[in-house]
């Protein structure tokens, strides 16, 4: 019976792993993938929804992509956090009348300056921004600083989103404790202590609207040593901020 046994051969498990991984189809590789891809951008964009409601509370002090760079590369920065109501109103007003007029009656986006843009764009005109103080916030929260395209289609959404969850009152004492006013210097208290050696609430007109017309371009703009231009901005935006009546009536 030894003889006519026969041998046991034992199935080649190696190679029919190889061979099953040379036989694997190309398109499922490639749409696993993308799936994989979709489902990072989804986290991704689910960041700003999530944080947006823990930045709700006014005990929460945020802070901005700038900021965190700054952490990062250990150069450090100057923030200190004040509630609004600790910030010259004067200061607000000015802010408002400067960068977003529109603040009190929009959602987030102010679609009719969004349209004069888009107009003088098809027309070959020099574009001009058309930032609210929602986009701005948004922007200094969760995407990163430039020109791009790309990031003012993420930020408009968002933006609109923001001011749908968060009230007025509440986003303009985020932004105003996060804008950058110089290098390393962020927020209105740390900015008003750098350049006048006093608190927020304590800033003048003149000084307010300094401050204010800073905020486009902080990098080489000084509100303690203003151009000839500088001045005759934060002129303007004084007289403005002296008669903005209703258009601030939801942060006073």
């Amino acid at each position: 019976m030894d003889g006519l046994t026969e041998p046991i051969v034992e199935p080649d498990t190696e190679g029919m792993a190889m061979s099953g991984r040379k036989g694997r189809k190309p398109g499922k590789t490639l749409r696993r993938w993308i799936w994989r891809g979709i489902m990072a951008c989804v986290v991704l964009a689910m960041i700003p929804v999530v944080l947006t409601f823990l930045y709700l509370p006014s005990f929460v002090h945020p802070i901005s992509t700038l900021m965190m760079k700054d952490l990062v590369t250990f150069s450090g920065y100057d923030r200190r956090w004040v509630p609004l109501e600790d910030v010259a109103p004067v200061m607000v007003h000015s802010v408002m009348m400067s960068e977003d007029g529109q603040f009190c009656s929009h959602y987030g986006i102010d679609l009719g300056e969004l349209n004069a843009v888009i107009d003088d764009a098809m027309a070959g005109e020099p574009t001009r921004g058309a930032s609210t103080i929602p986009m701005q916030t948004v922007k200094n929260l969760y995407l990163w600083h430039g020109r791009s395209l790309l990031r003012k289609v993420i930020e408009l959404p968002l933006a609109v989103y923001f001011d749908l969850v968060m009230p007025k009152h509440r986003i303009m004492e985020i932004y105003l404790n996060i804008a950058e006013w110089g290098p390393n210097i962020y927020g209105v208290e740390a900015a008003s202590q750098h350049y006048f050696g006093k608190p927020a609430k304590e800033l003048n007109r003149r000084q307010a609207a300094l401050l204010a017309v800073t905020l486009p371009n902080p990098a080489i703009r000084n509100p303690a040593r203003p151009s000839a231009g500088m001045r005759r901005l934060a002129s303007v935006i004084e007289r403005r901020a002296a008669r903005a009546g209703d258009y601030v009536g939801c942060v006073d």
